[in-house]
């Protein structure tokens, strides 16, 4: 199968094309924005320098020579894809901010797509009942566990910059825990992603989003380092779950794909 995944929101794009392509021997590529992939994310594909508009047109070139256009978030595309492509599967993938509580706002977008996922629980409130979940995966060759880099007692915070962030509550989980805090803020102190599993190694625990009432792609990639992560209920959790394994995810997609192949 020939896969084509159009932007790579936190990475996620990059990991399923890398392991699509490990696993299941397919043909997939990644291409988007460098304007927009300030962390370094795409370890899979092409991060290319250019213009809104020029995007527009590789994309829309590239995706000539793929059998599926998985297109994620950047949903502005979809209806030019048809156009060009109405024979080819066309997928809109969600991540977060890019749809939540936005569903009737985009829906001029997404209802061209012929499937939608999303890539947490809570984004399938307000979404079309034929919207799938589909768990985020964690790159595990990058992610993973290295204990001689934790120091016991210390916990992480990552600014996100997100509507609804209290700041006050992982100083105050942190206190109450008797924990040494690291807040730092990933836009003003910007971490590239190959250092992320090395500084997230460093610490024991990580202090997810409490705004939201579902684990982040970091507090997966935190879990799958190994580190303890506390999330929105302050509920401690340990171990990246099974559903978020790359190989679990992928093959969990290929059935999503051929059953919408068969359609």
């Amino acid at each position: 199968m020939k896969v084509l995944h159009i932007w790579n929101p936190a990475g996620v794009a990059s990991t399923l094309a890398k392991y699509q392509y490990r696993l299941l021997n397919w043909k997939t590529w990644v291409i988007t924005r460098k304007y927009y992939d300030k962390f370094g994310l795409t370890i899979y594909g092409e991060a290319i320098d250019c213009s809104y508009f020029s995007f527009k047109i590789r994309a829309l070139i590239k995706a000539l020579s793929f059998d599926i256009i998985h297109v994620h978030a950047f949903d502005e595309i979809i209806s030019l894809l048809k156009k060009l492509y109405p024979h080819k599967k066309i997928i809109i993938h969600y991540h977060g901010s890019d749809i939540r509580g936005k569903w009737k706002v985009r829906k001029r977008f997404w209802k061209k797509a012929d499937l939608i996922l999303v890539s947490t629980p809570d984004l399938l409130q307000g979404a079309p009942e034929n919207a799938i979940y589909l768990p985020n995966p964690v790159d595990t060759e990058l992610f993973k566990p290295l204990p001689k880099l934790r120091e016991i007692g210390t916990a992480l915070y990552l600014v996100k910059h997100q509507k609804g962030e209290d700041l006050n509550w992982p100083i105050e989980v942190a206190k109450k825990m008797q924990l040494k805090l690291t807040v730092r803020d990933r836009v003003k102190e910007p971490i590239p992603y190959g250092q992320m599993p090395n500084y997230l190694n460093t610490f024991e625990y990580y202090i997810d989003r409490n705004y939201i009432k579902s684990l982040s792609k970091t507090a997966l990639e935190a879990l799958a380092c190994g580190c303890k992560v506390v999330r929105w209920d302050e509920e401690i959790v340990q171990g990246l779950p099974d559903g978020n394994r790359p190989e679990n995810v992928v093959v969990k997609l290929k059935q999503i794909y051929e059953q919408l192949l068969r359609e």
